[in-house]
């Protein structure tokens, strides 16, 4: 594996691990997802994620081939999150059974969101090894410039879409698609701004 002295190349090696599992661990759990999705544009976003999050898994594969690393290599931590992604798709799967459709598509937005919290730290710990240059980040740089959009956009958008069906069944109005969907919101800053014009948008679907 190429060398950088200024990071260290076995945690980054163990991050790329991490990395790739959480991206296969995400195509299951986004398939489980679409699955218990009610929402008709809900379910067609997810698919959408769903095929991004294959071609994510393609893409750090590539990576794995330039790095010299074997894909099905394990460490305690892909351990870990093999059987965290798995869990969330049982919990899907669970909640598909046993309770009512809406609340198992709350289920799996809430679950979306806890795996793609980790898919986008990734790639946001990626980018930090890329901006320390060498070796690893001429490899690593156009995979993160492939992926980083993607991830904002599945975490802040699941986001606000796990907290608009949540109000809805608390009887409370909703803004469905959320503004974090309908801004096209990429950053975490453009998510607080999206929330926060919660407010405007309700009155604008009232009249």
């Amino acid at each position: 594996m190429a060398r950088s002295s200024k990071v260290k190349t076995e945690q980054v090696h163990e991050l790329l691990l991490q990395a790739l599992e959480t991206e296969r661990g995400g195509i299951q759990i986004y398939t489980a997802a679409v699955k218990a999705a009610v929402n008709k544009d809900l379910k067609k976003e997810w698919g959408e994620y769903l095929e991004e999050t294959r071609t994510h898994e393609q893409v750090l594969t590539r990576v794995f081939e330039q790095l010299e690393m074997d894909t099905e290599e394990q460490s305690p931590g892909r351990k870990v999150v093999a059987h965290l992604g798995a869990s969330l798709v049982k919990a899907i799967e669970m909640a598909m059974k046993s309770d009512a459709p809406e609340a198992a598509e709350l289920v799996a937005a809430e679950c979306v969101v806890l795996a793609e919290t980790k898919d986008h730290q990734n790639w946001e710990l990626i980018g930090k090894v890329v901006e320390q240059g060498g070796p690893l980040a001429k490899v690593l740089e156009p995979a993160y410039k492939a992926v980083e959009s993607d991830e904002d956009h599945h975490l802040y958008h699941t986001m606000g879409w796990c907290r608009e069906l949540w109000i809805q069944s608390l009887g409370m109005p909703a803004v469905l698609p959320p503004p974090e969907e309908v801004k096209k919101v990429e950053t975490a800053i453009g998510a607080s701004r999206a929330e926060q014009s919660r407010d405007e948008m309700l009155g604008r679907q009232k009249h």
